[in-house]
Formats: structure tokens, sequence, C-alpha cells
């Protein structure tokens, strides 16, 4: 069982298909939501896209708004436990909208998702400026 370098931890992050987003509400109240995303540089980019939601008042962007501190974990499970590994971003996030993000971070998201290649997401998004990359591997 090993930590990893901030190198591997951010490689096995970008490879990886979903995350999950943990914010704090400002009362303290933790919020934990899957996510897809795209990895540039030292920032990960996601956004409020056209899938079906309950409301458009998501409780991740109030989160962020009041609290930016936030992480997001990849890992790999396999009932061969030597197989185990995760990744962890943490970082501050911001909530923008379409027309202030940089078209690079949106062509970046759009080019990892087919899902996204007649639909590009209208926003907002979440840009996450990411502090710290660590994981963990069983071997």
């Amino acid at each position: 069982m090993a930590s990893r370098s901030a190198p591997w931890a951010r490689a096995r992050f970008a490879g990886a298909r979903v995350a999950r987003l943990a914010t704090v509400s400002a009362a303290g109240e933790p919020h934990l939501v899957p996510v897809v995303f795209a990895v540039v540089g030292s920032v990960i980019v996601t956004a409020v896209d056209h899938k079906p939601k309950s409301t458009t008042r998501l409780r991740r962007l109030a989160n962020i708004e009041s609290s930016p501190a936030v992480s997001v974990l990849v890992d790999e499970y396999d009932e061969d436990w030597s197989q185990l590994w995760w990744a962890r971003a943490d970082g501050d996030a911001a909530v923008v909208s379409a027309d202030s993000v940089a078209p690079e971070l949106v062509d970046a998201l759009a080019g990892r998702y087919p899902q996204y290649a007649d639909h590009v997401p209208a926003g907002p998004f979440i840009l996450i400026e990411v502090r710290r990359w660590s994981g963990w591997s069983a071997v």
C-alpha cells in the first residue's frame, strides 16, 4: 500500500471518466455528487448540462458560492484488492457563466464525452483551481 506522487495522482485522475465532487454548505453540511469533467493544466472543469435535474438551483453551486474549498475524488474498485486505487484533487472552485469560460476549457470538456458533441453544456460551469493532488494504490 502506497501513497502516490502528485503527478501519478493527476494522471490517474485525468484518465477517469467520472468523479465525485464534495462541497460544503455555509452551515457546514457536506454534499457529494458525481460529475463528468476535464483537466486542463491545474484546472478541473465541469458544467451543469442538459441532463434532467429536479431544479436549476443546484446545491453544489450554492455551496461553492459560500464555501469555495472543494475535493474531487476518482477511484477504482476491484474484488482483487491489489487493483484498488484512488486519486483526489483539493482546490478552490468558482461558478462562472458560459460566456466567462475560456473556450479551451469548454472544448476539453466537450471533447471527452460524446454526449456533448451536439449539445455542448450551456453552464453554469464550475472551475476548480487544484491546490493539491494526492492518491493511493494498493501496489
